[in-house]
């Protein structure tokens, strides 16, 4: 159902999925999508926003559950279960924003609203034509007379996203506090009370990078990925027609499971001592974070639920012991290859950047994709987009497969989980 600008419908679903959309190609900034819950035109503190860096709303009521690329376009995605948002929320707002441009350059803005048991579109907002805008609110959920209903806003900022987060109270912070001048005691004055600590502030998160065919690489040092811990996610979804089941497994629900593919995300690692080896649920090596490798393979998902999917972490505090790291999934199960699914594989430094890349569409009878390859330049690790789909021989393994494609030269034995 297409809206204009103002208009409101209402909503019978208990749990919706939104779609944030916008068309790409050369010169197109990046936008990032995002949803505050607001008491009284506020929200109750700054975790009432949700975003990429925050994605689940303590309650549970709101997820942001990634992006995803199709067909010339980029559409961030959102759930809200309406039952679980707590009674003195009164509104959901759901936001857009660009970075390194302004919405005039950014094609197709729209918002879309569908329920999240059968996949039926209750509303869509198509933005229209922006000028100096860095940030949009594009539609709402609000409470009237005890039920839910969409509005289709539009309402832009040139303030970005810092501006429009100020108007909705999150607290900002977007430059360094200068340090305190240092304070002389003598010995025989008291101390002075300690001060309180500072209230929580939302600092803006560093532009989000995505990685393509044309734009293969990025170096983590030099984006402030130097240290502490990174999280490789992988998350998926079968392209197929919407069912309930299908629906139930995307909002983390029980499916069939006939209907479920378990891909299971792995790393080949090489460190500068020579030591070779792999993280996998296969055979339990599921790694470590405190002894070498320092990768750890964080469980093994069968859902490919975009909040938690697959997931493995690095410590990027021991990056120096690093020769090379091969991310790279396998299909266990549910599907002959990887026709017909979608995935999206995010890297999240604990400092810096976050780095995403999105599989181009399998064509091949392919059970073995090469995700992204790690390496140690000198100056620190530098990330590549692999998004290299292989075909095992007859009698060959996939982990055999993806080990003869890099050379990594492992001997491999029949492993189960």
């Amino acid at each position: 159902m297409s809206m204009a600008k103002g208009a409101n419908v209402p909503v019978a679903a208990d749990v919706v999925r939104v779609e944030v959309g916008r068309g790409t190609g050369p010169g197109v900034p990046e936008t990032e999508a995002s949803a505050l819950l607001l008491s009284d035109g506020k929200v109750r503190s700054d975790t009432d926003f949700v975003f990429y860096n925050q994605p689940s709303h303590a309650s549970g009521a709101v997820r942001h559950e990634g992006s995803r690329g199709e067909g010339g376009r980029v559409v961030d995605l959102l759930v809200v279960d309406l039952a679980r948002v707590e009674s003195d929320v009164d509104r959901v707002v759901f936001t857009a924003s660009a970075d390194g441009g302004t919405f005039g350059q950014v094609p197709g803005v729209y918002v879309r609203l569908t329920d999240a048991g059968s996949g039926t579109e209750i509303a869509r907002f198509d933005s229209p034509g922006a000028t100096v805008e860095t940030a949009f609110v594009l539609g709402e959920l609000y409470r009237r007379d005890g039920r839910w209903r969409f509005r289709a806003v539009g309402q832009g900022y040139d303030s970005g996203l810092a501006g429009l987060a100020t108007d909705f109270g999150v607290t900002v912070d977007d430059v360094p506090r200068p340090s305190a001048p240092p304070v002389s005691v003598t010995p025989s004055a008291p101390y002075p009370p300690a001060a309180p600590p500072p209230a929580p502030a939302f600092s803006r998160p560093p532009a989000k990078i995505t990685l393509t065919k044309d734009r293969p690489t990025v170096s983590l040092t030099k984006r402030g990925g130097s240290r502490g811990l990174m999280r490789v996610n992988l998350n998926w979804q079968e392209r197929r027609p919407a069912t309930p089941a299908g629906w139930l497994r995307r909002i983390g629900m029980a499916a069939s499971p006939a209907l479920d593919v378990d891909l299971d995300l792995c790393a080949l690692y090489e460190l500068t001592d020579g030591t070779k080896g792999v993280v996998q649920a296969l055979g339990n090596s599921f790694g470590s974070l405190h002894r070498p490798p320092y990768i750890r393979l964080d469980g093994d998902d069968r859902s490919g639920a975009v909040a938690s999917g697959e997931n493995l972490t690095i410590s990027l505090d021991h990056a120096e012991v690093f020769r090379r790291i091969l991310v790279f999934v396998t299909i266990y199960q549910g599907a002959d290859s990887f026709a017909g699914l979608h995935a999206t594989t995010t890297l999240l430094p604990q400092h810096g950047a976050p780095v995403e890349f999105f599989l181009d569409e399998c064509t091949v009878p392919s059970t073995v994709c090469a995700l992204a390859l790690l390496t140690n330049d000198g100056d620190g690790l530098v990330v590549r987009r692999e998004a290299r789909y292989l075909v095992p021989d007859r009698g060959v393994s996939p982990q055999r497969t993806v080990d003869q494609a890099y050379g990594w030269g492992m001997n491999w034995t029949p492993g189960h989980k």
